[in-house]
């Protein structure tokens, strides 16, 4: 990387490398002009030497001043106590060397290991949790001429021998993952290696992935003691309390201290749509949100099918455009994802379904919409998702789109429960006190408890802002047309119907009811109405009718399911189009009464009620 003192400075004292070692090696190495407080303030931990720890001094400060160099990075005297960044716990000297440095996305995590690892007199080794991740960032360090070691699965002895060759040449960084650790032969000789920092990224996997299908992380904190090395320091951008715990029992033996943050970032507003058919629902919100926008998927196959069905749409209503969409996940190859990322990043009006490959890391400043289309199972997983937008500081959106399917399979979660954060955050209601399990109606604030964050004024989101939905319009539609002809259309024939009334409505009305903003109305066919339907009867608000009335939809949520039970088909339900006695009865069951041969009723009993 070359000497420090060899940079052409002049213009301003603090990248002078004898007096801010940090701010030089971020401006030569990054072309970065200011690092923030709490970048310092961790840099200045990882290279500060403890006093008495025997351990020796590992930071090559360019004037040998260790101690008073570090004291500068930190801040520049009280900088960093003004703007919340804050050392929690011990903070003595030998302290230091275990952290766990929380910072909200976008805040530079990566600056805070990177940079010392061009100062310490030794490797850093860092951790990253997927392998695309581990490829991606490598990539990164190389065009910048870091020049990375990277250990991964399957290397050749040759491989292997050609890694340890630049180590011992001063290779300044190392990656890996968890499981590549798990060889002791490996473990041993990197112990031999002088590494001087460990960097563990991404360090809520830790909990969330190592109690569950990734119990290599669960080692880590006793590879950290093989490894010899004094000083490591663990960093995420969202963990709550219980999750802060589990990283520093597994890593640290919970003698860690920690460096945090404000959790909040105020320029990302969050939305909820309701929606039952949540793929025809992004469709809508892509067509209307503000771009570059990604949609967020659980699955690779998911990521392509919610790509293809934006593809065809862009076809039909902006065929200008129909190169404006494309996806990413861990399954493409590196060349794939390379040129996928060459697309995306000056793109203006780019949309893109992703999985959580995508939201580990790689980084684009301006993205102003993120869709959810799945929802995460942790606030944390969520925040991390929904951090990728607006990180160049600018307002973005984040909008969840949750289904009654989403509310049932929450609902199994325990009250206070982290996967039962999700539902208070999506089912908070404007006037609300709080949601079961939460004390607040913000859906900000709802994310802040679940990190333990401290409250936070919120003008961000739709419920402070006052446009919050009501409910699922798509099914709120299908049930009020089968209210209106209740016991009138089979399961196909209300499909049809209703597919027939919601093409072309945006903003409208469908069976008296408001279609609103944020409805799919305009792209949901008759398999969505079928599937609607379906979701109707299985929650019960509509129902097969039995006896004169066998197969046909109705309405059940004001008692039309007793009146079929008691099979007394004398008066039918009167609303819109209706059947008023027996003998017409019949000749609807028997099909030879048609739909159009239905009239307005002005006279029957319920009416009159």
């Amino acid at each position: 990387m070359g000497d420090l003192n060899d940079l052409e400075l002049g213009f301003n004292s603090e990248f002078d490398p004898d007096f801010d070692p940090a701010a030089a090696v971020a401006y030569k190495n990054f072309r970065i002009k200011y690092l923030y407080p709490w970048q310092r303030l961790v840099i200045a931990n990882i290279l500060d030497p403890p006093d008495d720890s025997g351990t020796g001094d590992r930071f090559a400060a360019p004037n040998g001043d260790t101690s008073s160099a570090a004291k500068r990075i930190a801040g520049f005297g009280e900088i960093a106590s003004t703007r919340k960044a804050t050392n929690e716990g011990d903070t003595s000297p030998a302290a230091n060397l275990r952290q766990i440095v929380l910072l909200p996305t976008g805040a530079g995590k990566s600056l805070c290991f990177l940079i010392p690892a061009l100062l310490l007199n030794g490797p850093t080794l860092i951790l990253y949790p997927l392998l695309a991740l581990m490829s991606d960032q490598a990539r990164r360090m190389s065009e910048g001429g870091m020049m990375p070691v990277v250990f991964r699965g399957q290397q050749t002895a040759q491989e292997r021998e050609e890694n340890f060759r630049l180590i011992k040449n001063g290779a300044k960084v190392i990656l890996a993952n968890p499981e590549v650790l798990q060889s002791e032969e490996l473990v041993e000789r990197l112990s031999k290696a002088g590494i001087a920092h460990i960097a563990i990224d991404e360090a809520h996997c830790v909990s969330e992935w190592g109690d569950s299908f990734r119990p290599a992380y669960l080692t880590l904190g006793t590879i950290i003691k093989k490894l010899g090395v004094p000083k490591v320091t663990a960093f995420t951008a969202t963990a709550s309390p219980e999750v802060l715990a589990r990283i520093n029992e597994v890593l640290f033996d919970g003698e860690g201290h920690i460096v945090r943050s404000e959790a909040d970032r105020p320029n990302i507003h969050y939305y909820v749509h309701y929606a039952a058919v949540k793929e025809k629902a992004v469709l809508a919100l892509a067509e209307k949100e503000e771009k570059p926008l990604l949609v967020f998927c659980s699955t690779r196959r998911r990521t392509e099918k919610m790509a293809y069905l934006l593809a065809e749409q862009m076809k039909i209503l902006h065929p200008e455009k129909k190169d404006c969409i494309k996806f990413y996940h861990a399954g493409l190859s590196r060349e794939e994802k390379d040129k996928v990322e060459k697309w995306f990043h000056p793109h203006k009006d780019a949309i893109m379904a992703v999985t959580c490959a995508f939201g580990m890391g790689v980084d684009k400043k301006d993205i102003k919409t993120v869709i959810h289309l799945d929802v995460p199972s942790t606030a944390e997983a969520f925040i991390q998702e929904a951090g990728r937008g607006g990180r160049d500081g600018s307002i973005a959106k984040s909008i969840l789109v949750w289904s009654p399917e989403d509310s049932a399979k929450a609902a199994l979660a325990a009250p206070g429960s982290r996967a039962r954060v999700m539902r208070d955050f999506a089912e908070a209601k404007a006037g609300n006190t709080g949601s079961a399990g939460s004390a607040s109606n913000c859906r900000r604030q709802i994310l802040l408890d679940a990190l333990g964050a401290e409250k936070a004024a919120c003008e961000g989101c739709d419920i402070c802002l006052g446009v919050s939905e009501a409910g699922a319009t798509d099914l709120e539609a299908a049930a009020a047309l089968i209210k209106k002809y209740s016991k009138c259309f089979t399961l196909e024939e209300a499909a049809e119907k209703l597919a027939a009334q919601m093409q072309g409505f945006m903003n409208g009305k469908i069976c008296g009811f408001t279609v609103r903003r944020f409805s799919a109305a305009n792209f949901i066919d008759r398999g969505d109405c079928m599937e609607l339907l379906n979701q109707l009867l299985k929650n019960g608000t509509i129902s097969k009718g039995k006896y004169l009335w066998k197969d046909r939809l109705v309405y059940t949520a004001t008692g039309d399911a007793e009146h079929d039970k008691r099979g007394k088909p004398e008066q039918a339900e009167c609303a819109g189009f209706a059947v008023h006695d027996r003998k017409a009865a019949n000749t609807a069951k028997s099909g030879y009464l048609k739909n159009d041969d239905r009239h307005e009723c002005h006279g029957c009993r319920r009416s009159k009620e």
